[in-house]
């Protein structure tokens, strides 16, 4: 990834994260929407459905993102139109790392016709497919990603990749400041896309 797209987004706070589990992918995400040292916004959703096969989580401009998000849905919708058949989640992030952006990262996960389900990084036009767990680029991803890195290991259950990204968060949201505020949590699997885990983090003042 070019070395000045990774520092822009690095400038922008947020943390993202997806996980393989053995029957399914776990995604999630904070809440807190920051400008700087600033925070904008306290409820800001950064994990969310774009129909229903596909989860898409963003980090780098809220503004870019959301008209990505919008662009990619659109795209998808008329490309099955085209083809009479749904576009794979391999041709979602085809579509994704096409769409060009000036400073942000995407996480997607999603599930294909046959039940198979997939993770992707979309990093400044380049696709990878994750095997194991991301944190993408964001501001939180070296606290998430250690975590993840000691705690991931392979035939997760839906329930422990769950609990992991719970984990993962509170890892990120103790550190950075640039995350925090609540975590969502969606899960990927045959039976569709399920948001198990919306929780707002709050502030607590007591006397000493």
């Amino acid at each position: 990834m070019d070395a000045e797209l990774k520092n822009s987004i690095l400038k922008t706070g947020t943390t993202i994260l997806g996980i393989v589990c053995k029957d399914g992918v776990v995604m999630a995400g904070d809440r807190r929407g920051s400008v700087g040292t600033l925070i904008y916004n306290k409820n800001t959703m950064k994990v969310y459905p774009l129909n229903d096969y596909l989860v898409l989580s963003g980090c780098g401009s809220a503004t870019e993102i959301q008209k990505v998000a919008k662009l990619l849905t659109a795209e998808m919708k008329l490309k099955e139109l085209k083809s009479k058949t749904k576009p794979s989640v391999r041709q979602a992030a085809g579509l994704l790392s096409n769409i060009h952006v000036e400073g942000s990262a995407f996480i997607l996960a999603g599930l294909n016709e046959d039940k198979s389900f997939y993770l992707y990084d979309v990093l400044g036009g380049f696709v990878e497919e994750v095997e194991d767990y991301t944190a993408s680029v964001g501001s939180g991803m070296p606290y998430a990603l250690g975590y993840l890195e000691r705690s991931w290991k392979k035939d997760l259950s839906i329930e422990q990749g769950i609990e992991l990204a719970k984990e993962a968060l509170k890892s990120s949201t103790s550190r950075d400041m640039g995350s925090g505020n609540g975590i969502d949590i969606f899960t990927i699997t045959k039976g569709g896309i399920k948001k198990v885990v919306s929780q707002e983090i709050q502030s607590n003042y007591k006397d000493e």
